[in-house]
Formats: C-alpha cells, sequence, structure tokens
C-alpha cells in the first residue's frame, strides 16, 4: 500500500480507501461488511469513510460495531463522518450546517461510530441558509473540544471553499484541509480546473468518491446489465439514467479494450488513472463482494502501466480533457 499526506496537513492516508456508501446498512449484510474491512485493513487500508445520511444512520451503527468488535488500535486507522443531509428527519435543524446540527452531527457519529474522535468531518454539501462564518467557527470548537481533528467539504465549488479559507484567515481559524469530490475518467472538471488554484495555493486534499463511475468503469455492464447492483436499487434512477447512456457504454467498451492489452482489468485501469493524479490523497473504494474489494485494492500495480503513450490512448478514447485556463 501506498501512504499519501492529506494535502499540507501531516496525516497520511492511504491511497486506497474503503467507502460505506448504498452498502453497509443497506446492501450487503454486517458480515459481509466485517469481511470487506478486514480485507480492507489487511491489505494496508487505513481509512473508512461515512456520513450521518448512509441508510440514515445505519451505516455508521454497522461500522462502529465492527470497529468495537475487531479492537484495531485506534492510532492505526482514520474513520470520517459528514454533515448536512442528516440521518432521516425532516424537522427543523435537523439537517444543514448550522452550529446546532453540526455540533448534534458529530456527537451521534461519535456514538454510532463508537470512537471518542472523528478524525476527518466533513460538510457534506454547502449551506445556502447558513452564514459560512458559523460554520467554520462550528468546525473549530469540535477541533479544539477535540472531537474531530480535521474538518474538510465535500462537493463545494472553489468559490465556497475559498471562502471559508477566508473566514478562517481572518479569524486565525483552522480551514478545511480536505474535499471529497467526485472524481472519475467521465467526471473531470472539477477536480482538474475549478481546484487548480487551491491544489497550488492552499494545499488541499482530496478523498474522491466514485472512481469507477458507479461501476460502469468496469466490465459489469459491458454486455447486459445484472441485477445485483446499486444501478437497480430503489431510488437510484437518477444514478442509471446519467450513467448507463450508449455514449459511455461504448467508450467503456474501448477501454476495456485497452486494458486487456495491458494485462489488467478496465476497474483496475480506471482506479489507477485516477491515482496517477498528484492531487488524489485516497481513492475511496465502494465493494459488495470481497473479491471485487480483493480486484480494485491491486489498482496500485497498474499505475506504471500507464505510460505517456497508455495515457495518450486513453484521452483519445475518452475526448473529455478539460481546457486549462490561461492564468
Amino acid at each position: 500500500m501506498e501512504y499519501r499526506r492529506l494535502g499540507k496537513s501531516g496525516l497520511q492516508v492511504s491511497a486506497l480507501s474503503l467507502g460505506s456508501w448504498l452498502t453497509f446498512g443497506k446492501q450487503i449484510s454486517d458480515d459481509v461488511a466485517e469481511d470487506l474491512m478486514v480485507k480492507a485493513y489487511d491489505n494496508g487500508v487505513n481509512f473508512f469513510d461515512n456520513a450521518e445520511a448512509y441508510a440514515h444512520g445505519q451505516s455508521e451503527i454497522v461500522m462502529g460495531k465492527i470497529l468495537h468488535k475487531l479492537q484495531w488500535e485506534r492510532s492505526s486507522f482514520v474513520v470520517s463522518s459528514k454533515v448536512f443531509w442528516g440521518d432521516g428527519g425532516k424537522k427543523p435543524n435537523q439537517s444543514g450546517l448550522s452550529r446546532k446540527h453540526i455540533f448534534e452531527a458529530c456527537h451521534a457519529a461519535l456514538r454510532r461510530l463508537q470512537v471518542d474522535y472523528l478524525d476527518l468531518f466533513f460538510c457534506h454539501r454547502p449551506d445556502k441558509k447558513t452564514p459560512i462564518e458559523e460554520t467554520v467557527w462550528a468546525m473549530n470548537h469540535l477541533i479544539q473540544q477535540g472531537k474531530i481533528l480535521y474538518w474538510g467539504t465535500s462537493e463545494w465549488s472553489a468559490q465556497e471553499i475559498m471562502e471559508a479559507h477566508m473566514v478562517a484567515r481572518e479569524n486565525r481559524l483552522i480551514g478545511p484541509v480536505m474535499e471529497q469530490p467526485q472524481y472519475n475518467m467521465f467526471h473531470r472538471q472539477r477536480m482538474e480546473v475549478e481546484y487548480a488554484q487551491i491544489f497550488k495555493n492552499i494545499g488541499m486534499g482530496t478523498t474522491i468518491w466514485s472512481p469507477l463511475a458507479s461501476g460502469v468503469l468496469t466490465d459489469k455492464y459491458l454486455n447486459d446489465a445484472p441485477d445485483d447492483t446499486r444501478m437497480n436499487m430503489k431510488g437510484m434512477e437518477w444514478l442509471r439514467n446519467s450513467g448507463l447512456t450508449p455514449e459511455r457504454l461504448e467508450k467503456t467498451r474501448q477501454l476495456n479494450a485497452l486494458a486487456l492489452e495491458l494485462g489488467t482489468s478496465l476497474a483496475k485501469l480506471a482506479i489507477a488513472w485516477c491515482l496517477k493524479n498528484p492531487n488524489v490523497s485516497t481513492a475511496i473504494l465502494g465493494a459488495s463482494k470481497v473479491h471485487q474489494l480483493e480486484e480494485t485494492l491491486a489498482s496500485l500495480e497498474v499505475v506504471p502501466l500507464i505510460t505517456p503513450e497508455v495515457d495518450n490512448r486513453i484521452e483519445e478514447v475518452l475526448g473529455n480533457k478539460p481546457v486549462q485556463p490561461e492564468w
């Protein structure tokens, strides 16, 4: 396993990590969830990603029970939660980034995960209704109380992230250390262009999600789509409609042929492609079966295969390389 610093912080995270969205507490049994965590940990993974909204908090409960059972040294793993959507409550103050919800969401995550502190705490989305000053101060209060170590954002615009840093600097506070954006061969603009100046000037870390484009960048959809994937889960129609387009499937077939030519799988090639980006701190892997995780955990071995020539061939297939602005 390779370990990378989370931006300019001193924290080291495994280049590959394990996420629980749509799987823990929902798609898979608790026994399978435990098998996945053990497999990941035994292969050097030290970061496990979660959120209050995943399965309405059940995902954190499942992970917390596993962590309690396995009794790993607390210093040997990094665990996260995220605040914004809430855990299912629909009343005022049960979502968003107000000081009240941030504090209550943090305390709830600590109880569910059965830990004394969160290593990473993300603002799951920007909150247009809460002043950014309130959110930055709330996160810093949690840091001062020892309940979180680092705070960050997820799917925030570059402007919103910089506004948070401006507030932090004005008040001598700690700004967001990391961002969790979607990043894969089909989704590139934000990571490769929009955040470019933040990487350069601030040194932000990233914990990217969906490196396989929710499974599209694998060989499972090349022919008839299987029935037991997240694309067929209730409520995931939006994911299926946006992800399984004829154009994407054709590009996937071409990329799969290239992967086979290189002696690897499309899944490993797609993840390795993400890891080639120096601004990726860790790529979050999702899996519903242990053999899937075994495959993607070997993705680091494929990184050296992506030579400039191979990279050019990938770009020819994708045809979506973002245009870099002239600064």
